[in-house]
Parts: structure tokens; sequence; C-alpha cells
């Protein structure tokens, strides 16, 4: 995405005019209520445009991720309009114009903004064909489309889209009667079309926001104290403002910056400034175990989930207890945003995963009216969640004000982004089941400690961003909150998808966090699962069962059943088969989120006796999405998340004393290797008759048991807490013998 593009698109639906030949469109047989993102955006205008030039361009929402998400949309949009992918327009996401979706997450790109643009260009087609007929002098089934151009066979002429509407207005609003075509007719949904976005980033061209460059741009640099939101005690910048190429040197409150005309004269500048700067802030409570602190600190408390007793009676009782800690996002490239203010007009490049929510909040922190904010979405180098996209916007937002006309380049630190980003909760887990005498759960107890997993910023809610709470007029920060089932935030997936005839869940959210959290891919799901798929195989091995079979017993989903025979069938090989040490192999499963995709995994580990380093050979993964879009598209999702899940289960955790964080760069916060990653192989389950759903979030919680559960399987010794570190499993090989 170039800087120039993305302005030049400023006006991209500024037109007038409507289609040809006004036709009333009758009420059909099929109806359904309006998918939501189309709901909120009723004009037809906002999702698809005919242009003059015989292209078509289509708006969406949702934001690229690296996930495939403009791919995926152009695959529906050109099935349901009878047009090429060639043909096809899809520009980022612009407040300028784009319709509003909200944020880009939990896995509902495909399901909202994917059926929204189904439904839109399904009704944008009939719009079409019924002018087509008109003009014609022809009945719509006397029509046929080939490529954007509409050809009645009875005479054989034809007109095109571009004809009958280029470059102007439907001018209708979306009342979901035209009915989307049948997985039967699709071209393109259902193959692996390649990536849009992908060209640009494989031969160098500007494809991420910290590409761009604009025409008589300044580079800044912000300047923190060692804890988010320090108070500046005492700072001299005198020696500063002296330094080769320094522009400015920007303070509000306690937010503090530099601007230079050379990055590298930023950063020479930000350095000079932090060791002149003396900063006050309150401690973190450290010294103590986590998970032990999680429950002693008051929370916020409530029943997720309760079925009431059965008259079975409990003969055997089990409990255990799991953790994972404070986890980062570690995105391989560091927050950046690009901010220009003219006088009237704030205009910010922005990897947010939600422009229009960015949009709200930058109003309160700036103190304008969103009319006069621009947000412009631009690739980020990687994504998990909620990191420090929005909290550098804003930085770049307040920095470009005090220079107008001057278009400033911001880029966090490695530093600032392991030190200041949101990270993903640590959370605590209690989780005790009673069997009866034929070995079934018959009675669950899950209770989750955790803090809230997404405190993201939007208008109303803007003091979670840093520079709101250091410019010298701060805003509050927002009341904890967390979400609610059936998606759940801390609580998501606490619900197990097993049948227990007894069950209570409960969530205790923290309400004064110890360190800075939000969203990271999976939110609670991650800890949820891992705790549940651990216990599950704990009493499977207790009662000496085989831990799929006991599984199957509990579970009544056909199409969770389904997942697990699949993966059993592929993973067929020894698990010895490549390991030099200790061999062990593992199964989980889940639904995430209870009402998206399903996957089962198995894995296969290698586990050093001499240090406890433990390996993933390989894994076999089995998926349910739904129909499938592209598939190569899904199982790239699949495998990153598998990827990235083995690195949270073996290495990652964020690390702090009670004076700073500790976690500052890769050294101190190693991730998995190319060299440690795993052999991986998925197998996609297509249903083309079952609704579409997102794939990004569904490995987490299942990669992560299943590597505890092989490792249990290799050691003998269960491992409850994440990461399962080289020293964790060294100890537990000591205990074992």
């Amino acid at each position: 995405m170039s800087a120039e593009c993305a302005v030049t698109r400023r006006e991209f639906i500024a037109t007038t005019g409507t289609l040809l030949v006004a036709v009333a469109i009758p009420t059909s047989g099929f109806a359904q209520t309006l998918p939501r993102s189309l709901g909120r955006n009723r004009r037809l205008d906002a999702w698809v445009r005919i242009e003059a030039d015989g292209t078509v361009t289509v708006f969406s929402g949702k934001v690229e991720l690296g996930q495939g998400i403009r791919t995926a949309i152009a695959q529906v949009a050109a099935d349901e309009l009878d047009v090429s992918l060639e043909r096809l327009r899809a520009p980022t996401v612009d407040t300028a114009g784009s319709p509003d979706e909200g944020r880009t997450t939990g896995s509902n790109s495909v399901p909202d903004g994917g059926t929204a643009m189904r439904y839109a260009c399904a009704q944008a087609r009939e719009l079409l064909l019924r002018n087509a007929a008109a003009h014609l002098g022809v009945d719509v089934a006397d029509l046929a489309v080939d490529d954007g151009t509409v050809t009645a066979s009875s005479s054989g002429q034809s007109v095109t889209y571009w004809a009958l509407l280029g470059g102007r207005r439907f001018d209708a609003e979306a009342d979901a009667t035209a009915e989307p075509k049948s997985p039967a007719s699709y071209r393109y949904v259902g193959r692996s079309e390649p990536r849009l976005d992908l060209a640009a980033k494989f031969t160098g061209q500007t494809a991420y926001i910290q590409d761009i460059r604009l025409p008589g741009m300044l580079h800044a640099r912000i300047v923190r104290g060692d804890r988010a939101v320090s108070q500046i005690e005492s700072f001299d910048d005198t020696h500063i403002r002296g330094l080769p190429g320094v522009v400015s040197v920007v303070r509000d409150g306690n937010f503090l910056a530099v601007v230079a005309e050379r990055e590298e004269q930023a950063i020479a500048a930000a350095t000079a400034l932090r060791a002149a700067t003396q900063w006050r802030s309150t401690p973190y409570p450290a010294g103590e175990d986590m998970s032990a602190l999680l429950r002693k600190l008051p929370t916020m408390d409530e029943i997720v989930s309760e079925i009431p007793p059965g008259d079975t009676p409990v003969v055997r009782e089990l409990e255990a207890a799991y953790s994972r800690p404070f986890i980062a996002h570690a995105s391989l490239g560091p927050s950046c945003s690009v901010a220009e203010w003219d006088g009237e007009e704030m205009t910010v490049w922005s990897h947010s995963q939600g422009v229009y929510p960015l949009r709200g909040a930058m109003a309160d922190v700036l103190d304008l009216p969103e009319t006069q904010i621009r947000v412009i979405h631009a690739d980020g180098a990687g994504c998990y969640g909620h990191n420090g996209a929005d909290d550098v916007a804003c930085d770049a937002a307040l920095i470009a004000r005090s220079l107008p006309n001057r278009p400033i380049r911001l880029v966090w630190s490695r530093e600032d982004e392991f030190c200041h980003e949101p990270y993903g909760s640590a959370m605590s887990l209690q989780l005790a089941a009673g069997l009866d005498a034929s070995n079934r759960i018959v009675r669950w107890r899950h209770d989750v400690w955790s803090c809230s997993h997404s405190t993201r910023p939007a208008g109303g809610t803007a003091g979670g961003i840093l520079a709101a709470r250091e410019k010298a007029d701060p805003l509050s920060l927002p009341p904890v909150t967390d979400g609610r089932q059936p998606t759940g935030g801390a609580d998501r997936n606490a619900i197990p998808l097993y049948r227990f005839a007894d069950q209570r869940v409960i969530e205790h959210v923290v309400l004064d966090p110890p360190l800075r959290n939000s969203a990271l891919r999976s939110l609670g799901a991650h800890g949820n699962v891992f705790a549940i798929e651990s216990f599950i195989d704990e009493i499977a091995g207790d009662i000496g069962e085989d831990p799929i079979a006991f599984r199957l017993r509990h579970l009544e989903d056909p199409r969770g059943r389904a997942v697990i025979e699949r993966v059993r069938q592929m993973s067929t090989v020894q698990a010895a088969e490549g390991a030099s040490g200790r061999p062990g192999r593992g199964f989980a499963f889940a639904q995430y989120k209870n009402l998206s995709s399903y996957l089962a995994v198995v894995v296969d580990i290698d586990v050093d006796d001499n240090d406890g380093r433990t390996r993933v050979l390989r894994a076999w993964a089995a998926v349910d999405v739904g129909q499938v879009i592209n598939p190569d598209g899904v199982r790239n999702q699949i495998e990153g998340g598998l990827v990235q899940a083995a690195s949270w289960t073996l290495k990652e955790q964020v690390r702090y004393t009670n004076q700073r964080i500790e976690t500052r760069d890769w050294a101190t916060y190693p991730i998995l290797r190319f060299s440690e990653v795993p052999d991986v192989e998925v197998e996609l389950i297509d249903r083309p008759d079952v609704p579409f759903v997102g794939a990004g979030e569904a490995a987490q919680g299942p990669m992560a048991a299943a590597i505890g559960n092989a490792l249990a399987n290799a050691v003998g010794v269960r491992l409850r807490d994440l990461p399962l570190t080289p020293d964790r499993v060294a100890a537990a090989l000591r205990a074992s013998g």
C-alpha cells in the first residue's frame, strides 16, 4: 500500500447517480436477517462499486493482518457478482469511506465481513440483472453473466455492468432478500487463490506501514520511563535540542518525544533525552508467584455456566491447578504510525485492528470531533491482538499536532514494544471432576482467575491508551470489563464442549491488573483449553483409558467427533520416529468459542534427558471451518497458529521485577526458532453447505494441551504451569527418577 494511493482515496465514494433503469425488487421466497456488519452499514454503495473503467471495487471494514482476509473477501465478491478476480479492486480500510465493521478480531473476519460481502454482492447482482433485463427487453431468467457482461440467450444481445452503472451509485439499502449463489456454482470460493497482499511483500515494494514515506516527513521517537505512565520528576532538554537534526522536543504533561529530520538522529536524541529525564512510578507487585497473586487480588466474580446436579453418585474425585504467565505479542515489526495535521484534519496511517474505534479514541485524546480525523489502515509486520498499534497511532497524532503540515513517522523501539505493549493476561485455573462407577465424568468444576482479556480503546474508553493518561489533561483509565458468553473473554472456551451432567464454571476477573494487559490471540481460550484438555488427559490416564476414546465417550457433537477421528487416522506413524531422547505423543481437541472452528491435533515430541529441552517433531491437525473459502489460506492460519502456540507453550513469558519489565529484547524473550519449527500436516473437512467460520485462533489452546499431554506421556510426570521450559522439564525428570 503506497501512501500516495491511500491519500488519493479520500473521496472514493463521493459520486452521484443511480442505476440507469429503476426497477422495483419484489420480495423473493428467500429472506434472512441482515448479517451483523451489513445491518450496521445498510448502504449498498458502501460495499460495492461498479467503475466506469470496467473494474469493480469492493470495500470491506475488515483489515488485512496477514491472515489473507482481503483475498478471501474478494473471492466471495467475485463469485457473487460473476466477475473475475483480476477485475476486482479491494482497497485498504479507510474511515473516509469503508464500511464500519468495528475491529478485526476473534476470527470473525470471514463470518462477519465475508457474509456481509456475500449478501451485498448478491443484491448488487440482482439489481444489475433486473436493470439489464429492462435494458435488453427480456426476462431476468433469460440472462447469463460472464465476467460482468450480461447476455440474453434468446437474442444474443449483451450489456456490461459498467455500461449500466459505471461510476454511479446503486442508491439502495441492503435488505437480504437476494439469495446468494449455491456452492455448486462457485468459481473462486473453495480454491487456493494467490493472496492479493503478498506480491508487494515478496518483492520489497511498499507493503508495510514502516515503508511509508511522505514528502517533508519527519521522524520521531517516544521517551518513556521503565514503567508505562510514569511521572516526569525532572528533565533537561537544552542539550538535546542542539543535537544534529533535532527539530523539536515535544512534551505534554508526562508525554515526551523527540522529532528529527532523520531516523537515526531521532534515535540518538531519544537515547540522550531518556538519560536526562528522571521518572517516578508505582512499583510492580513482583516477588510472588503470579498464579497465586491472581487468586489474592480483588476480583469481579460471575457464574459463567451452571448445570444443576444430577442424581448419579460420585465415587471418585480428582482436581488439578494450571496456569499461564503474561505473554507478549512479540510482533516481528515494532509498532509504527504516520500522522499529519494540516490544521483542519488529522490523517493517521495505522496497523490498528479497528480504524473506526481508533478514530473515536483519538477524538477523545486530541479533543477533536471525529469528522476531523481520518484513519487509514496499513499492514503491520505481525499482529496477534491488541499490541502497540493504537498507542503508537495516538503518540504520533499528539506529536503531529505540535508540528502542523509535517508528516510524522513514529516507530517504537523494540524495548518500547516489549515494555509498554498490553500483554496477554496471566491465568490461574482450578479444575475438579467427579466420576461415577463407570468412570464417566458426572460433575465438573472450573474456576478461572485472570485479568480482562480486552482493554481495547474506542470513543469513551480512550483512557486505556498510554498517551491519554500521560498528557497534561489525562483521561481516566476505564473500569475493568471482560467479554461475555457465548464468545467470552477470560472465560472463552471455559465451558467444555463435552457433556457433563453437573457443571459449574466461574470467572474471577482481577479488578487491578498487576501488569498492563489486553487481547492476545484466542484470549482466554488458550489457558482454558490447555487446562481442560490437560485435565481430561490426566483423568483418562488415572483410570487407564485411551485418552481419545475417553473424550469420545463424553462428546456428542458429530462435527467434533469427525475431526477427532480424522486426526487419529492421520497420525498412524510410530510416535518414536525421529526422536533421539524420550519420545512422547499427545492429543487435544476444542471447538473455538464453542461456536466456531473445530480442531483436533496430535503432536510428537522429543525430550532431552540431559537438559530437559523439549522439541516438537511433528503435528497433525484436522480442521472443520464449515465452508472453506481459500484452502491454502486456512492451512496457513492453522499452521501459523500451531507454531505460535508451540512457542508460547515451550518458551514465552514476560519477566519483571518490582521496578521494571525485564523482558526487553529477543534475548530476554526467546521465541521458537526456524530450526525448531515442527513438520505440520493439516487436513480440512470442507462443508460447503455450512456457513464459513474463522480459523485464525483455533489452534492455540489445543496445541498447548497436546504438547503438555505429550510431555506427560514422555516423562511420566504432569507439568501444569506454562511455559514448559527446560528447567521445569529437567526438574520433572529428576522427580520421576
